[in-house]
Parts: C-alpha cells; sequence; structure tokens
C-alpha cells in the first residue's frame, strides 16, 4: 500500500497474474482495508475529456479502481483538524497499471477522465444526495487546477457552489 500525501487517503498498486490466456488481478480484498464495509457498488463509463466532480462526502469513503482508460483523481482534504487539512493533490490511474484508491469522508475529489475510461468504484453508504456536497471544478479558492481547458460537466457540476461557501459544512477529523 502506498499512502497519498493526504491523511487516510490510500493508493494501492495490484498484483496481476499473466499467461498465455491473458491475466486476472484481484481487485478487493476486505483485509487490506481499513475497518470500512462497502454497500453499494457502480460502474462509470465516460468520454474522454469528462469531469465528474468536484464533490465531497459527510459519511461514506469511496473505494475506486479503473478498469479500462485513464483517468486524473483530483483531491484536496476539507477535513476540519486533519493533519493534512487543505492539502491537495492529483493521482493518476490506468488500466495498463491496475491501482486501488480509498478516499474517506471530508476528501473531495474530482475526476478528470483523460481518455474514454470505464472506473468500478464502491461506497460504504448508499448513495444518498444529502450526503454529497461539491464545489466548482474550477474555483481558485480550492487550488486543486486540474489539467483541462472546457471539460464535459453534468449540468448539477456547472452549477456547484464556490469553494469557501461548503467549508463551514464539513466534518471534523476522526482519527
Amino acid at each position: 500500500m502506498t499512502v497519498v500525501p493526504i491523511e487516510g487517503v490510500i493508493l494501492t498498486k495490484l498484483q496481476t497474474h499473466q499467461d498465455h490466456r491473458g491475466n486476472f488481478t484481484e481487485l478487493f480484498r476486505a483485509y487490506n482495508l481499513p475497518n470500512v464495509e462497502f454497500k453499494q457498488w457502480n460502474a462509470v463509463n465516460s468520454q474522454a475529456n469528462v469531469l465528474r466532480g468536484v464533490h465531497v462526502h459527510l459519511k461514506h469513503w469511496d473505494y475506486l479502481t479503473v478498469l479500462r482508460g485513464r483517468v486524473l483523481f483530483g483531491l484536496k482534504d476539507l477535513r476540519k483538524g486533519s493533519p493534512t487539512e487543505n492539502i491537495g493533490c492529483f493521482v493518476e490511474l490506468d488500466e495498463s497499471n491496475y491501482q486501488t484508491i480509498l478516499i474517506p469522508p471530508g476528501v473531495a475529489h474530482g475526476f478528470y477522465f483523460v481518455e474514454p475510461s470505464l472506473h468500478l468504484y464502491a461506497v460504504s453508504e448508499y448513495w444518498d444526495t444529502e450526503d454529497e456536497l461539491g464545489f466548482h471544478y474550477a474555483d481558485k479558492d480550492a487550488a486543486l487546477l486540474f489539467p483541462c481547458e472546457n471539460p464535459l460537466l453534468s449540468q448539477r457540476d456547472i452549477h456547484l457552489p464556490s469553494f469557501k461557501s461548503i467549508l463551514p459544512l464539513m466534518p471534523d477529523y476522526q482519527a
């Protein structure tokens, strides 16, 4: 396991077994992760130049992997009192190097699809609009600069509020 420079975010390189028939990669093993139980699994296909987010969950954890394509994950720690509060970074996952990323509640995340991609993700709580906040990906106050111009966004993501407006709603850090 590799720890990203944000407390609680874990990047894990997966082992792929290859032979003349193809390959096999184990995507999930519960004992490799903190005490988190996943309740819902989702698959998302995206075109190139799509940006999803930036979203943040107050209660649930996300566990993600890229099965096809290449995705740049933008992360920002918004948890009050976290040792890495306000730190942001980017992590790239692609199909040539299977990895997973675990994102705790309170860490904002946006996904930029560099090329057509398929990613699989699990959440520790059933999806609930009350548990998801967000801010506009280009908000300069967030200091999380995605390397894209005019990405394809959902109507919801186009109209997300400012970074500063969601900060008072963020949870306290839980060690």
